[in-house]
């Protein structure tokens, strides 16, 4: 099966370190106090910078753009329509949950979305986070609640770009749901969760299965779980695996860039966003602390290497994705087909920051993995 690259949109901002933010983490936290005009100084997430990325994107060849949900980041819906025109080619995964508007809009916004940029539409289904960001949308349901509205909401969003379409649950109750016209390609849904309740909804509705950077091991007991519940339904999904990159000509550079990272936070700012995180209901993110729970004080970057090249860095300051794949460009490129022989087919990737990051892992891993087969 084809393998497919996508970049990520840092709508909460970039710069030269381990910017704070991302899920269920308060904006600012890990971003450097640098003065204006420094190496370390912070990129506002505004949208020249942000069509920066996304040409970028384009250009090197990757297939989309993620573009991630909540409070601390612009809208994700808004920000890539206003890049729509910035680019030709580039798809836009947006993100966005499903407790937040109806799923009849949701259907008719992704119809609309799908003309306007000539089905360039990707959605990216995220059930929840921790109970603040919940509460601060009006969410007030249990996890157990929210998978199961998000199945019914899925459901309801296939149906109304059908054709007219009648729905009585517990979550949601239409009449007639439809859109103007049905959206064309109908977009690919990209889901994750880790929980016992995200299993059967992503079996039933998700195109893509998306998990975090996990040690190979780890993913390849979720991969087993997701296929065994996909082929009780007489389906076949894809896999996708979230990761930054951090990767250089050789493996001294890359880990003296991940040393550097780890140099510029504050520890008082690392506690900050652990407890932020400690407060999460997800049992993804949970995962995620765990990888560096044991070297959480340290100050050595090789103490949070979780796995041959995987490190648990990130995840010390930023919600969601924590962990990145750091190594030379051939090292990279031969944890990127570990990965892909367990059956991930996609890769959502990102750096710091984000337009040199890009260009980093084009120029410097593509090519090994079109020489290995891994990448046409």
């Amino acid at each position: 099966m084809t393998t497919t690259f996508h970049w990520f949109l840092p709508t909460t901002g970039d710069g030269r370190t381990l910017v704070g933010g991302g899920h269920s983490v308060p904006q600012g936290v890990g971003r450097p106090s640098g003065a204006p005009g420094t190496a370390a100084a912070f990129r506002e997430p505004e949208i020249d910078y942000l069509a920066q990325v996304a040409r970028a994107a384009e250009q090197l060849g990757y297939e989309g753009l993620l573009t991630p949900t909540g409070t601390w980041c612009e809208d994700a819906w808004l920000t890539t329509a206003a890049l729509i025109r910035e680019t030709e080619r580039l798809k836009f995964l947006v993100a966005f949950r499903p407790g937040a508007l109806s799923p009849t809009l949701a259907a008719q916004m992704a119809a609309t979305y799908q003309r306007v940029s000539r089905g360039r539409l990707l959605l990216n289904v995220v059930t929840g986070g921790e109970p603040a960001e919940q509460a601060r949308f009006g969410d007030q349901i249990s996890q157990a609640e929210r998978y199961a509205r998000t199945d019914e909401f899925l459901t309801v969003v296939r149906g109304a770009w059908e054709g007219s379409f009648d729905f009585d649950g517990e979550y949601f109750q239409v009449t007639d749901a439809r859109t103007r016209e049905a959206p064309d390609p109908t977009p690919q849904i990209y889901f994750g969760g880790s929980s016992r309740p995200a299993g059967p909804v992503a079996a039933r509705h998700a195109n893509v299965y998306l998990t975090w950077g996990e040690p190979p091991e780890q993913v390849a007991e979720k991969l087993d779980w997701i296929r065994r519940l996909a082929k009780d339904q007489g389906r076949e999904l894809r896999f996708g695996i979230r990761l930054h990159v951090l990767t250089r000509d050789t493996s001294e550079q890359a880990w003296a860039e991940a040393q550097a990272l780890l140099d510029q936070l504050d520890p008082a700012e690392v506690d900050k966003a652990q407890e932020a995180l400690a407060r999460s209901l997800s049992v993804g993110q949970q995962r995620m602390r765990s990888l560096h729970a044991i070297s959480r004080g340290t100050r050595e970057a090789r103490d949070l290497e979780v796995s041959p090249g995987l490190w648990a860095g990130v995840g010390l300051v930023r919600g969601g994705a924590g962990t990145a794949l750091v190594g030379s460009n051939a090292e990279v490129a031969k944890r990127i087909e570990e990965f892909h022989a367990l059956g991930i087919d996609e890769f959502i990737l990102s750096g710091y920051p984000h337009v040199e990051e890009a260009y980093w892992f084009a120029e410097g891993v593509k090519p090994l993995l079109r020489r290995s087969g891994v990448l046409a």
